[in-house]
């Protein structure tokens, strides 16, 4: 699907993790709703059955078994965004340090988040940091959260929160940080903090629009499924919103991502297969797709980058030599 000398690099992957949406005890009808949902995702995505949740024929490590995923499809490297906690993380992704990356996941709200957000970068080597909007009691612009957004500006770190709908059945529709313009004021007041938003805003695209309009440093993340389409009451596509977003702020702030989750479905190349599909059905540009799959991630995260125009040189001289 690429040059090449190009390398995909997914910004958006998790490791497992706990997320406590709301009541443990959820009501049978929103059980057997839930389940008929995701058995029609997984029939319509041809995702495998799920596994145990601990196979006992399996001894390879979960990292390995990333690296194994990743070099199946010729993926380069890969985001972690959240694991159990962050030294979870920082252990996981020390093994290949050169295939991934991770942000510190942990609640803004806690009690000593500014701490363990400066150990997670500062000692673990994160590079980032993720959080929910709508798992958020505060707004974001409460003075309580200042050293943190002074920290992340000073770093240049990018902070990927997720906006819109979350969860599956019974998951969360409405709350005051719901959506992307939520962020507004802590965006304008902090230009050196990449703000990086998901799936197209899930559900609140015009929303997100809006934001990347006032705000040069929203970055737009076209991970997962992207389902909340069908969930619009006017039509929209993959080729329709990655048009819009195209149209409206370039290149250089598209970051393609997956949502890849866990075993037994892995890395989710279905996903990538439709995003660069419309991308080409759109026209855009070889070297503008290598920045949305890959190379706009690695130039938030400071890795290195390889230009195509560099290895046509040094394969040119290669053959010369």
């Amino acid at each position: 699907m690429f040059r090449k000398s190009f390398k995909v690099f997914d910004i958006h992957g998790h490791l497992p993790y706990q997320l406590q949406l709301g009541s443990k005890n959820s009501h049978a009808l929103i059980s057997s709703y839930g389940a008929e949902r995701s058995e029609r995702m997984r029939l319509t995505w041809d995702f495998p059955e799920p596994a145990p949740v601990h196979d006992e024929s399996d001894t390879t490590p979960l990292i390995d078994r990333w690296v194994q995923e990743l070099d199946k499809y010729g993926i380069g490297g890969l985001n972690f965004l959240t694991a159990l906690n962050n030294d979870n993380m920082a252990d996981q992704i020390s093994r290949h340090p050169d295939r991934f990356t991770g942000f510190a996941y942990h609640s803004i709200e806690e009690e000593g988040a500014e701490a363990e957000l400066r150990r997670a970068v500062n000692e673990l080597g994160l590079k980032g940091y993720k959080l929910f909007g709508p798992l958020i009691s505060r707004p974001f612009d409460d003075p309580s959260f200042t050293p943190i957004w002074n920290f992340l500006s000073e770093k240049k770190l990018p902070v990927l929160i997720h906006f819109g709908l979350l969860g599956h059945a019974g998951g969360i529709a409405h709350h005051p940080n719901i959506s992307p313009l939520a962020i507004f004021n802590t965006a304008r007041d902090y230009p050196d903090i990449p703000f990086i938003i998901p799936h197209f805003g899930a559900g609140y695209f015009q929303e997100l629009l809006h934001l990347c309009w006032s705000c040069p440093n929203v970055y737009v993340d076209t991970s997962g499924s992207n389902q909340w389409m069908r969930w619009m009451p006017y039509e929209l596509t993959l080729e329709s919103v990655l048009r819009k977003t195209y149209e409206l702020i370039g290149p250089d702030r598209i970051i393609f991502g997956t949502d890849a989750s866990g075993f037994p479905r892995g890395f989710p190349y279905r996903y990538l297969q439709d995003q660069v599909r419309a991308a080409r059905d759109l026209r855009i540009p070889e070297d503008d797709i290598e920045k949305i799959f890959g190379n706009n991630a690695r130039r938030l995260l400071n890795l290195k980058q390889l230009r195509h125009d560099e290895v046509t040189s040094n394969s040119s001289l290669s053959k010369q030599g």
